[in-house]
């Protein structure tokens, strides 16, 4: 029934600019991406209780997707209905986790002089925080590895301001648990009507672009205790970096705490690329370290795009992953070599 509902609506939506007296622009527009790469993974020591070989072979689909977005104009004067749904596709073997479409983001709302309110499942404005730093996205070298705060969450409500001075806006969400204890397991339901927030105040001027945002009492499965759960946690991210149209740079630093303990962790990242052409020379390094418990991961990546098209790509990345236990001194490395192509439609 999902299947044939999504075929459905993105039926409708590529007939509905063709239907007379309907404005094109206000029609629902179909996108997507497929991102298909061909990758050896090398691991050291072979992951326990993974069955899987210390070397292998894997065609990834990395976050690949279908979407369907779009806005019309209301009897409101300057109001603007939003919407989008957009889903995860697996093109190496149509399945994740037993779906074919799994959910990314999907929302309505509304859009207009006051700015943007939206409500569904979507990224938090600390994950949009990272702006253009992550020159790795999606990837085996993609900042997630070694930054929590890379949340898409449920029940999320977001207002967002217009462009301020035309370089700054301000995102405001919150989340309410909906009398659940899934976040901080201490017996007791949350029943708020803000029971985890996410705030980031981002510019963007000319090439330049910097953002600055905070997470409260949010779950992120990056983070596990001793027990192997995962501690609420509040987030503070600041990111900055040069988008020209040659050579792009970007930092970001980050403090990640448990809401209701002592440990922390901080999290670097700097990244850069360099255009020559059709060729782009790209290069990441990232770290995070464990107050409490001296733990440590370092993850550095380098490698090339080749544009075919203006929507269109090919490439080849190296990336390599540690994480070292500072109680035991034991470590694990994954090494990713990989080649692939992208397209956007």
């Amino acid at each position: 029934m999902k299947k044939n509902l999504l075929a459905i609506a993105v039926g409708a939506a590529l007939a509905a600019p063709m239907v007379p007296g309907m404005a094109q622009a206000d029609g629902p527009k179909v996108y997507g991406k497929v991102n298909v790469s061909l990758e050896n993974q090398d691991y050291d020591p072979t992951p326990s209780g993974t069955g899987r070989n210390d070397d292998e072979w894997e065609l990834n689909s990395n976050a690949s997707r279908l979407g369907v977005k779009g806005d019309f104009d209301l009897d409101v004067a300057d109001l603007k209905a939003i919407y989008q749904a957009e889903f995860e596709i697996s093109v190496d073997d149509g399945d994740k986790d037993g779906q074919t479409f799994s959910q990314r983001n999907i929302y309505g709302g509304f859009k207009g002089a006051f700015g943007t309110l939206k409500a569904g499942k979507f990224d938090t404005p600390t994950k949009k925080a990272q702006m253009d730093v992550d020159q790795f996205n999606d990837l085996s070298g993609d900042i997630k590895n070694i930054a929590a705060g890379e949340n898409r969450v449920s029940n999320i409500i977001q207002y967002s301001t217009p462009k301020l001075a035309d370089m700054v806006t301000l995102n405001l969400a919150f989340i309410p648990n909906e009398d659940n204890d899934d976040f901080d397991g201490d017996g007791e339901n949350e029943n708020g009507l803000a029971d985890s927030s996410s705030i980031s105040l981002t510019l963007e001027k000319d090439a330049f672009y910097a953002a600055v945002s905070r997470d409260t009492d949010m779950q992120d499965e990056l983070i596990v205790d001793e027990t192997g759960a995962s501690p609420v946690i509040d987030v503070t991210r600041l990111a900055a970096g040069l988008a020209m149209n040659q050579f792009e740079l970007g930092a970001l630093y980050q403090l990640a705490e448990e809401s209701e303990g002592d440990g922390e962790e901080t999290s670097y990242v700097v990244s850069g690329a360099f255009k020559i052409d059709r060729v782009k020379l790209k290069a990441q390094y990232g770290m995070v370290e464990g107050d409490e418990t001296d733990n440590e991961g370092t993850q550095y990546a380098f490698g090339a795009d080749y544009k075919l098209a203006k929507n269109s790509k090919v490439y080849a990345y190296f990336n390599n992953l540690t994480y070292e236990d500072g109680a035991s001194g034991d470590e694990e490395e994954q090494r990713t070599l990989g080649v692939g192509m992208e397209h956007k439609f």
